[in-house]
């Protein structure tokens, strides 16, 4: 079981995009589709899905937060053809962020947004020192540009399988970045690959809860544990979500939810549901309460 799951916000795309993206990518299929009703959203539709082997969650929930490049997933491709295919049907109607081309880091590289917002880095890597096909990027942007470091050794810290590799740092005469500051240094939790940067410039955006990611919890003691690791801001904390002190958004969620939302009885899972929106850290045993 994947431990750490990206979790993506949509208003009402979940399900196009899921397909899309199943369309588009190799072994790629959708796991579970289930519609959660009375939320704050009204009627809200979760799309679990898996693109080679690395697991998603997908929700149509109404246009509370906007997908933006600050988490990224970088897609390592085995040829420059794989590169050309996968840009061919990420740009149509998306927005080019760093065009298709050669870089100092790859012989072919280019960054997209596609159409339904979420970012997407393409590179040729021949698969050199490269794990999951799929690793999300996380920008530190604004406020928290300068700590990305410090972010990973939080991360490392807080999960208990936790590998950092080496830090690319930007060096001097690259203004407006900082000398010292990491322009790339990948790390994985809990099997999850990750990769981080820090960038000065400019950018208009910053973590927000469109890109969350789910952290799976086989008890309440572990969702404790998380839970008080993890959260930093109060006023973020609501219905298993909650914010790191970087912005970063994490979802703390007992294994026994994806039974539970699995389940064919809609009663069930409308009162799953009743009982989840009004808790702010989840508690199991008054989940099971609601079955």
């Amino acid at each position: 079981m994947q431990k750490i799951i990206p979790h993506l916000w949509f208003d009402k795309e979940a399900e196009e995009a899921a397909e899309f993206y199943v369309s588009i990518f190799r072994d790629a299929e959708i796991k579970n589709r289930v519609k959660l009703r009375n939320t704050p959203s009204g009627s809200a539709v979760l799309v679990a899905l898996e693109l080679f082997g690395q697991e998603f969650n997908l929700i149509s929930a109404d246009p509370y937060f906007k997908l933006n490049p600050s988490v990224s997933f970088l897609v390592a491709c085995d040829t420059m053809g794989e590169v050309d295919a996968f840009w061919g049907e990420l740009t149509k109607r998306g927005v080019v962020r760093m065009g298709l081309g050669e870089y100092p880091f790859s012989e072919k590289y280019g960054w997209v947004e596609d159409r339904y917002g979420v970012s997407w880095q393409l590179m040729f890597t021949r698969r050199r020192g490269v794990g999951r096909k799929i690793t999300p990027t996380l920008m530190f942007v604004g406020g928290v540009c300068g700590r990305a470091e410090e972010a990973v050794n939080f991360y490392a810290s807080v999960f208990h399988d936790a590998k950092i590799g080496d830090i690319l740092r930007y060096g001097k005469g690259v203004e407006p970045d900082r000398e010292g500051t990491v322009q790339h240094v990948a790390f994985t939790l809990e099997g999850q690959e990750f990769a981080a940067m820090d960038s000065a410039r400019m950018h208009g955006f910053s973590f927000n809860e469109a890109i969350s990611f789910v952290v799976k919890c086989e008890s309440q003691g572990e969702v404790d544990y998380y839970w008080g690791k993890l959260s930093a801001d109060p006023n973020a904390e609501q219905c298993g979500w909650l914010k790191d002190k970087y912005g970063l958004s994490w979802q703390v969620v007992p294994t026994i939810m994806d039974e539970m939302l699995r389940d064919k009885d809609d009663e069930k899972i409308t009162r799953v549901t009743e009982a989840f929106l009004k808790m702010k850290k989840f508690d199991v045993e008054a989940l099971k309460r609601a079955l």
